[in-house]
């Protein structure tokens, strides 16, 4: 009897709605892993350099649907949570924002305006940083990677590994890492 009644508790918990992550006062999603910092990616990126992390920009906006798929179904996965709050500082940006933001070359412009600067046109839209960034370049220009939309847990694990690992430093292409990374699972699924 007990065996039952655990196993319905299980069922009527998997078919709750996912948590919702909190939202701020600017309507963007708020995880505990997200760092509130002055926005000089600069000093972000000092910061997560000393923390033995890499600087991540994630530029979402207000009702945007895709980001909440990230925030409630893709983040929250046990495998793409541990990557984040172990190898990434994250700093979050509003597309239509007014917050300043002060660039790697120095220019201090909105978040709405650095966006545009950045050619960043879809949320979410994350942004990989390396260690070090070449003087006079802009967050755009150094960035590793860049990842415009709403991708599924397996795309947005591979891209955090493959960021992790410095893959792109020997040229390796991400889709085939990508490739790669889902053969292997579907070999350990059939195992």
């Amino acid at each position: 009897m007990l065996r039952w009644a655990g196993m319905m508790a299980a069922l009527v918990l998997m078919a709750l709605p996912a948590m919702a992550v909190e939202l701020g006062d600017d309507g963007l999603h708020k995880p505990d892993w997200l760092r509130e910092t002055f926005k000089d990616l600069r000093e972000d990126l000092a910061e997560a350099n000393a923390e033995g992390k890499r600087l991540l920009i994630s530029v979402e906006q207000r009702g945007c649907i895709y980001c909440t798929k990230m925030h409630e179904e893709v983040f929250p996965d046990p495998k793409i949570d541990a990557l984040i709050r172990d190898h990434y500082f994250v700093v979050q940006m509003n597309l239509f924002g007014d917050v300043e933001v002060t660039d790697f070359d120095g220019t201090v412009l909105s978040e709405k305006d650095m966006a545009t600067r950045w050619g960043v046109m879809f949320t979410p839209t994350l942004i990989f940083l390396p260690e070090t960034v070449a003087d006079g370049a802009t967050a755009a220009d150094a960035a590793v990677a860049m990842m415009p939309g709403a991708f599924g847990k397996g795309t947005t694990a591979a891209l955090l590994t493959w960021v992790r690992d410095r893959r792109y430093e020997s040229g390796e292409h991400f889709q085939k890492f990508l490739a790669e990374q889902m053969a292997l699972e579907q070999s350990a699924a059939s195992d």
